[in-house]
This record gives C-alpha cells, structure tokens and sequence, in this order.
C-alpha cells in the first residue's frame, strides 16, 4: 500500500514538473485574436475609429466594446475581412467618421500662406508634417496616410487634400463580379 501511494506521489510530481515546464514554455503573450484583428486593419495610425490607433481599434473590437465599421481608410474591404474573422454580420461603414476613399489623398501644405503655427504638426498622428515654429511646414508624403486630422486646427486654410497619384507599384486591379451576382440581378 505504502509503495503504490509513493509511486502516485512521484507520478503527480513528474507530471507536475512537466505541466509547469509546459506552462511556462508554450506561454501565449497577448490575445491572439488581437493580433489577427491588428494585422487585418490597414495600419495608418489615424485615430478615425476614435481610438489611438490600429492596435487599440482591434484590443477593443476583441473586447466587443466597438464595431468592427469604425475604420474609414480600411473601408468595406476591411469590415468584410473582420466579419469574416469574427463570424459576425456584415455592417455598412459608419459615415459619422468618415468616408472611405478609393483612391488615398495627401495633404499639401500651400507654403505661402503657410504661418508656422505647429497646430498641424500637433494634430497628425503619424508625424508627415515637418516644420518649427514661426517657419514654413511641409508633408511628407510617403508618411501621410491622408487622414484629414490636420485640416481643423489649421487657422488659414493653408492645407489641401488631394488624391494621390497613382503609379504601377499601388494600382489596384478592381475585383472581378461575382457571377452569382450577375445572375441574381438579371
């Protein structure tokens, strides 16, 4: 009796050993849904979804404290992407915070009238506008994500949004029509 009762002892340690080694070992850091949600979202940092950022967007989406149609510049594409990783309806964008643009702007800063407030440079997320006080200010261009942040604080209008130029590196071929589409309007 005295022997089985010390091999289960033994047995239970071992396995103890084993399980805690395990633990500690295969430990998943973060929520993996997160990280599944964060790499869905296109990544500019805006804050148009009310959130700081793309990460926070997607801890609280995962939460279920948002909507997954909060993200103008991910558009419809991104909304059918996350309902499709969550298993959850379809939604149309919210247009409360925006519309989602086909074809991404840039801010260009007129630099004539330009007053070197730094109200603009406070305002952008991403850090694209460069300038000092009392100095002229410039955008540059491969960092803005044309989010329109910086066109509220500006007090001379001296910011214009315009679309972006495209090239053969981010042309995108539109998707072709899902046939059962066409067959169900005919």
């Amino acid at each position: 009796m005295f022997v089985a009762i010390l091999t289960i002892s033994l047995m239970a340690g071992v396995f103890g050993l084993v399980l805690g080694y395990a633990a500690i070992r295969f430990k998943v850091e973060g929520n993996p849904i997160v990280d599944q949600i964060d790499a869905l979202l296109p990544q500019t940092q805006c804050g148009q979804c009310t959130y700081a950022g793309c990460r926070p967007y997607a801890e609280a989406i995962a939460n279920g404290e948002a909507p997954i149609n909060q993200c103008p510049p991910g558009g419809q594409a991104t909304i059918v992407a996350l309902s499709n990783l969550l298993d959850t309806e379809v939604l149309d964008l919210n247009a409360e915070l925006g519309e989602h643009l086909e074809i991404p702007l840039l801010a260009v800063i007129d630099e004539q009238i330009c007053i070197g407030c730094t109200l603009c440079i406070q305002a952008c997320p991403v850090d694209a506008i460069l300038g000092a006080a009392k100095q002229m200010h410039t955008v540059i261009a491969d960092e803005c994500t044309g989010c329109k942040l910086c066109l509220p604080p500006c007090p001379v209008d001296c910011i214009d949004m315009v679309p972006t130029e495209q090239s053969i590196d981010d042309w995108k071929w539109p998707a072709p029509l899902d046939p059962l589409e066409l067959v169900q309007d005919a």
